[in-house]
């Protein structure tokens, strides 16, 4: 493939190194100095675009993908309010886009375990559930957007919550989400049944970002062909079923 990354921090060289690995051919790599790149010839001819950046420039990125035609696979979360304008915006284009709030597959698998725990839980209304999320000082977004599935995840499979809230709530409903900063800390997510008597507890921990840089490779290769707006979920089930 020809791919074009858009972002290029520590995840973007990330994937940079692991597509080079693969045989993929990185066309042209884009950041804040040279933003107008999108509108070049060579940025039109790349076969997937990757884009990893900060939430304020999501939108725009990808909308700038669907004017040149380029298939876009969106690893930045915390901008989800715009989506249904950017499913809008794909149509009018005739584009493709792949989203997700997180493209490890350790952690998709990590999606299905917290679903079928919380289907099963509702049998045992004594726990209560928190969430808690862990990550570097860097990332702006608090909840992850991870954390978020997660909980959202939970509330559809659990019969007594109904929303969630940053941190503690007196709700009887509200499922409580806490966020860590430190460093280092790639990103650890835990799902946490707390009873008078135990502790039931799930939880991923990423050791390096090698996961979610592959995961957005594989998405980038199942899309470049594709027309509409997917989720991760669509590439993992079909490539990994």
């Amino acid at each position: 493939m020809k791919i074009v990354l858009i972002g290029y921090g520590k995840m973007g060289k990330t994937i940079d190194l692991l597509a080079k690995q693969q045989n993929h051919n990185i066309i042209l790599t884009i950041d804040a100095e040279n933003v107008k790149d999108l509108e070049s010839d060579l940025f039109k001819s790349a076969d997937v675009a990757i884009e990893f950046t900060q939430p304020n420039q999501a939108f725009q990125n990808i909308k700038a993908c669907f004017d040149a035609g380029v298939p876009v696979v969106c690893g930045t979360t915390g901008w989800y309010d715009k989506l249904q304008e950017l499913k809008t915006l794909c149509a009018e284009k005739n584009g493709a886009l792949i989203h997700a709030t997180n493209f490890s597959i350790g952690v998709n698998l990590f999606f299905i375990l917290n679903k079928m725990l919380a289907k099963q839980m509702n049998h045992y209304p004594s726990y209560e559930v928190s969430i808690k999320e862990t990550h570097h000082t860097a990332k702006l977004d608090a909840p992850s957007g991870t954390a978020i599935t997660l909980a959202e995840d939970l509330i559809n499979n659990h019969e007594r919550y109904k929303v969630w809230t940053k941190g503690e709530s007196t709700e009887n409903d509200a499922l409580p989400v806490f966020s860590i900063r430190e460093n280092p800390a790639p990103g650890k997510h835990e799902i946490i049944y707390t009873s008078e008597i135990d502790e039931i507890k799930i939880s991923h921990e990423a050791f390096n970002r090698n996961g979610f840089a592959l995961g957005a490779i594989y998405a980038a290769d199942w899309l470049k062909d594709k027309k509409g707006v997917y989720h991760f979920a669509d590439v993992f089930t079909s490539q990994f079923s």
